[in-house]
Order: C-alpha cells, then sequence, then structure tokens
C-alpha cells in the first residue's frame, strides 16, 4: 500500500512540475513579445529556450528560478540575445541589452 501512495505522490509531483514549467514558459513568451514591442524590435522564433533551472528561498517559502533566452532583431537583418528570469512566475530580470529609453523621449 505504501509503494503504491509513494508512486501516486511521485507521479502527481512530476505532473505538477511539468504543467509549472508549461505556464512559466508560456508566460516568459508573453514577456519576451511584450518587451520587445515596447523596444520597437522583432522577437524572432516567437520562443524562449529554458537556460538555466534551479531553487531559491524567498519570505514566501522555496521558488523555482527559471532563466529564458530569446533572440530578437532590430532592423530585421541581425540577431540580438536577450534574457528574462522568472521567480517562481513573478518577472525579477528582464535585459535586451539595449540602452534604457528615456521617460523624455
Amino acid at each position: 500500500m505504501t509503494d503504491q501512495l509513494l508512486a501516486l505522490i511521485i507521479v502527481l509531483g512530476v505532473g505538477w512540475f511539468w504543467l509549472d514549467a508549461a505556464r512559466a514558459r508560456e508566460m516568459a513568451v508573453g514577456l519576451a513579445q511584450r518587451a520587445c514591442k515596447e523596444r520597437d524590435v522583432q522577437l524572432l522564433d516567437q520562443a524562449v529556450a529554458l537556460r538555466r533551472l534551479g531553487l531559491r528561498w524567498r519570505s514566501r517559502g522555496l521558488r523555482i528560478r527559471r532563466v529564458y533566452r530569446f533572440e530578437f532583431s532590430e532592423e530585421g537583418i541581425g540577431r540580438r540575445t536577450g534574457y528574462l528570469v522568472l521567480l517562481g512566475l513573478e518577472l525579477v530580470d528582464l535585459s535586451l541589452g539595449l540602452p534604457q529609453l528615456s521617460d523624455d523621449a
């Protein structure tokens, strides 16, 4: 009986992780698209790639930290790389490696 319970817990844990990863990836694609649109650059391949996966302790407990990489083009010719970092489902960093926009512009 305990072996079956343990197997069920493992299957549920894997299922939860898979759904959480899919939700985080969807969120990362949306954030990358929005950032590219705001900076008037083109998100290439409409995709992000998971580069790192780790765990971080926060005041609300243990969170999964994911670093995603994506490519974009400023003029449709070359490729540049940007990244974003999600802690759980919260965006903590996003960079296109471009100069910051001023509020005066």
